[in-house]
C-alpha cells in the first residue's frame, strides 16, 4: 500500500489499548502503576511473576508475560497456554497463579464482571454500549464458560472499538477545522491511516497523536505512536 505521489502514509496507533483498559476497568494497582511508570508492561509483569528485577527480565521471560498478558482478558487456561509457550501443564498452571496473585485486581474484575452479567443479563462498555449475553446461566457447562469468557472480554474489546471509532470521527472533524487537505484512509485495528500531502506530514503527524489521546480519560492515559512514509510497509 503506497501513497499516492507528493503524499505520504500517516499511522496512528494506540499502543497496547487492551490491557490500558483493563487497567482502568480492573483497577489494580500494579498494572496502572506500570503504565504510570511507562515501563515495557510485559517486562514489568514478568519482573513481578519471575521475582527478579526489570534489568534481569529474560526474552523468554517476557514472551511468557506478554502471552498471559493478553491471554487473561480471553479467558486462556492453563491447557491452552502450555501449547502456546510449549511448556509443562502444571508450570502454565503455576504461571497463570502468579499473574493473577500479582495482578489480584484483574482476578476480582474477572470475578466482579461474570457475576454481574449472571444478575443483569449483558455487560457494557466504558462508552455506555450494551452487550446482552443469553447464555451465561446455561446449565450447559461448556456454553456458560464461554459466555462468561464473553461477559469479561466485551467490556475491553467493546471499548478499544469505542475509543477508535470516538478517535475517527475526532480526528476527521479536526481535519476539517483546520483545513487540512490530508484525509483519513483508513482503520486498521487500533491503527489510524492518513494520507497527507508533503507539506502536512508533520502537522497530520501531530494532530492524529493530540486528537487520539484526548478521546477518554483513563486511570491510564492513552497513548499513541506516530510514524510516516510514502509505503505502509516502512513502518510495518
Amino acid at each position: 500500500f503506497r501513497a499516492k505521489k507528493g503524499f505520504e502514509l500517516v499511522s496512528a496507533d494506540y499502543a497496547q489499548i487492551e490491557l490500558v483498559i483493563l487497567a482502568h476497568l480492573s483497577g489494580d494497582a500494579n498494572l496502572v502503576a506500570a503504565f504510570n511508570s511507562g515501563v515495557d508492561v510485559h517486562k514489568r509483569t514478568a519482573s513481578l511473576i519471575f521475582g527478579v528485577d526489570t534489568e534481569a527480565v529474560s526474552a523468554d521471560m517476557r514472551r511468557v508475560a506478554k502471552t498471559i498478558n493478553f491471554g487473561v482478558m480471553y479467558g486462556m487456561s492453563a491447557f491452552r497456554l502450555a501449547n502456546e509457550l510449549r511448556i509443562p501443564r502444571g508450570q502454565a498452571a503455576s504461571f497463570i497463579n502468579s499473574y493473577f496473585e500479582t495482578y489480584s485486581g484483574v482476578a476480582r474484575f474477572i470475578e466482579d464482571t461474570k457475576e454481574s452479567a449472571r444478575k443483569k443479563g449483558y455487560v457494557e462498555t466504558i462508552m455506555g454500549r450494551r452487550r446482552y449475553i443469553r447464555a451465561i446461566g446455561s446449565s450447559n457447562k461448556l456454553e456458560r464458560a464461554g459466555a462468561e469468557r464473553v461477559a469479561v472480554n466485551t467490556p475491553i474489546q467493546g471499548s478499544a472499538a469505542d475509543i477508535v471509532k470516538t478517535a475517527m470521527i475526532r480526528v476527521d472533524r479536526a481535519l476539517a477545522r483546520e483545513g487540512l487537505a490530508s484525509r483519513l484512509l483508513l482503520q486498521v485495528h487500533d491503527e489510524l491511516i492518513l494520507e497527507a500531502p508533503l507539506a502536512e506530514v508533520a502537522a497530520a503527524r501531530e494532530l492524529a497523536k493530540r486528537e487520539m489521546e484526548a478521546v477518554i480519560s483513563l486511570a491510564v492515559p492513552l497513548r499513541v505512536s506516530v510514524e510516516s512514509g510514502e509505503s505502509w510497509g516502512d513502518f510495518h
